[in-house]
């Protein structure tokens, strides 16, 4: 069983199963982190998102990860796994994230982010467990901050 993070799913309410990438990216006491407004729903996020139909986790995290913050990343080590339930409005979707998550490490940046309304960050990683905009960003950077 995954273990979930966040609203409980609404009875009669259908949901679309959508899978995607997430990851810490550590770097010294800080973590590379997107921060993402469209002027309605501004959010602190792990860097990541959706894969799409035929990709590989690892190969969505790497596109992801590059369009949200223009970083190039290394060695990815999936850490653990949850979901949520959440309405996307950039999809006017009502969805079933299951997040796989990762660690890296940032290697390089190569420009700004590509997507739109994102913006790459660097912060403390003690800052970071509690400013993220979900719980279960929030749990698995608290297990990277006590070196689990």
């Amino acid at each position: 069983m995954i273990r979930r993070f966040g609203e409980s799913p609404e009875p009669g309410r259908a949901y679309t199963r959508r899978p995607g990438a997430y990851v810490l990216l550590p770097r010294g006491g800080s973590l590379l982190l997107t921060w993402y407004d469209d002027g309605l729903n501004p959010e602190l996020q792990l860097p990541g998102g959706g894969i799409d139909p035929g990709e590989s986790p690892i190969t969505a995290l790497h596109r992801e990860v590059y369009e949200e913050t223009g970083w190039r990343i290394a060695n990815p080590r999936r850490v653990g796994t949850f979901r949520r339930f959440a309405y996307m409005p950039e999809y006017d979707l009502w969805a079933e994230k299951i997040c796989l998550i990762y660690r890296a490490h940032p290697v390089r940046p190569l420009g700004p982010p590509s997507e739109s309304f994102h913006e790459a960050l660097w912060m403390d990683t003690a800052v970071a467990v509690e400013a993220l905009g979900n719980p279960g960003d929030r749990h698995f950077t608290r297990l990277h901050a006590m070196g689990l």
